[in-house]
């Protein structure tokens, strides 16, 4: 039997199950009384794995949660196509497909051979967990041009392999390989 966890206990970055559902922690606010008799309020800031909406709750100190039926299995991103998005499981040499809504809008940070962790709810696949830090290649970026540092521009906009666009410093040239962070999507260094 899964654990209840209680409202007061749970962190940012956590999962728990609400009415029947796997949450992601975003945010957690704890507002504690100032008058005798008052009780302590615990406002979430939670994503819904199946859907991938966010919401605002407040909830009781102490209401009880129970511990979704989340399990983590390492994959590996082999290639995108009219299918889907194909990933091999790395314990079992299975290819499994999934489809663009699951993958969402972690396909820009999906290059091949790309290292994942599949997330499932009842055995079912609803999304992608990726590293903190991916590697892309530049596709295209404008030259820098002298003079760009005066104006205060010291980033200029870039294109990754992969399609999508992040901001980049003057120096870096097209073929260059950069790190870019998953969660905030991006510039984080020359790989």
């Amino acid at each position: 039997m899964a654990s209840l966890i209680e409202a007061i206990d749970i962190k940012r970055k956590m999962f728990f199950e609400h009415e029947g559902e796997p949450y992601h922690c975003l945010d957690v606010e704890v507002s504690r009384p100032t008058a005798r008799g008052g009780q302590t309020l615990v406002r979430l800031k939670m994503r819904n794995l199946l859907t991938r909406a966010v919401f605002d709750r407040t909830f009781k100190a102490g209401e009880k949660f129970k511990e979704p039926d989340l399990v983590f299995s390492a994959a590996t991103f082999l290639y995108a196509d009219a299918a889907g998005f194909n990933f091999m499981d790395e314990t079992s040499f299975d290819t499994l497909t999934l489809d663009a809504d699951t993958v969402g809008h972690d396909r820009g940070l999906l290059a091949d051979n790309c290292a994942v962790q599949i997330q499932r709810f009842n055995g079912r696949p609803i999304g992608l967990q990726l590293p903190p830090i991916v590697e892309l290649a530049i596709a295209s970026t404008e030259p820098a041009v002298r003079g760009n540092t005066a104006s205060g521009t010291v980033t200029k906009a870039a294109t990754l392999e992969t399609g999508m666009e992040i901001r980049v410093p003057l120096f870096i040239e097209e073929g260059e390989k950069v790190k870019v962070h998953t969660e905030t999507r991006e510039f984080a260094g020359r790989a």
